[in-house]
């Protein structure tokens, strides 16, 4: 079982410049949340209590303003700084310590997930004892992603950074599920022209062990970028529509941790402190009440 998350929260975010010189683009909202809520939404829906938050050195204070400890959700949060970005890979170096003998999962913390039955696939995917596993969405222009081939086992026989040649539309997402050999594999790694290590040839070592699966975020779900001000908007747009149709809210922490038993009443009290008066404390004040 995989108990242990990383969310990637560095990056300078530039394609959002100037206004994540002031603040870290996972902080600016999505809707009516920061953007971090929702990577550390999907941790918390995979039953995952142990994370970790790799931020840029210096913004350390800013997301502990918003996501202290983690006591509050019932969970155990942990902060690690990153001096500068040195590609995906690098957080398992990073969090080495953190990482300790398990197995852990990693979610970039600019990406959005969505759908009915995403639990269901979160759940399965912690059963990993060894390996890899890559969450994947279909995608109609392949080109601009890193993509998969997968065979009808659910294993991976091709994979390929943003390819000239179409070979398939199932491009990688930012949701990865990996066995503890991950850090020694990511310690191998050497930087690309880009200057990073990429998280393409890291799977390509799982890939030659035979040990590198997939899951599908079937039709009906949703994977979506934020890298850029119109990526957050469309973003921002969907969250709104699915909120104000249904009146139930995307990616309440404070909902997902009482719904698994971590917290009660009066910890969804103090966050209703917290947060002081507004429309997401009027919600989590209806949690309690319908819980009764």
């Amino acid at each position: 079982m995989i108990k242990k998350g990383i969310i990637l929260a560095g990056g300078k975010g530039t394609r959002m410049s100037p206004i994540t010189k002031a603040i870290n683009k996972q902080l600016l909202p999505i809707f009516d949340k920061p953007l971090i809520f929702y990577p550390l939404s999907i941790l918390m829906l995979a039953k995952i209590k142990d994370i970790l938050i790799i931020v840029n050195k210096g913004e350390l204070n800013q997301y502990k303003k918003i996501l202290p400890d983690g006591k509050n959700l019932g969970i155990k949060i942990q902060y690690e700084e990153q001096s500068k970005p040195r590609g995906l890979p690098d957080a398992f170096i990073l969090g080495e310590k953190f990482i300790g003998k398990d197995n852990v999962a990693l979610i970039l913390g600019d990406n959005f997930f969505y759908g009915q039955n995403l639990s269901k696939l979160l759940l399965s995917s912690t059963k990993l004892k060894n390996g890899a596993k890559v969450i994947l969405h279909k995608v109609v222009k392949p080109e601009l992603f890193g993509v998969a081939k997968v065979n009808n086992r659910n294993k991976i026989i091709k994979i390929q950074e943003k390819p000239k040649k179409y070979f398939s539309d199932l491009a990688i997402t930012g949701l990865y599920f990996f066995d503890n050999k991950v850090v020694k594999y990511a310690k191998k790694l050497k930087p690309s022209n880009r200057g990073e290590v990429e998280i393409v040839d890291l799977l390509k070592f799982y890939k030659m062990k035979n040990e590198l699966y997939a899951d599908l975020i079937g039709r009906g779900g949703a994977w979506l970028d934020t890298g850029s001000m119109d990526d957050f908007y469309k973003t921002s747009a969907f969250v709104s529509a699915i909120e104000k149709r249904q009146g139930l809210k995307v990616a309440c922490i404070e909902e997902i941790a009482l719904s698994n038993g971590w917290i009660n009443e009066r910890e969804i009290n103090n966050q209703i402190k917290f947060y002081g008066k507004c429309e997401y404390s009027e919600y989590l004040k209806n949690l309690i009440i319908t819980k009764k």
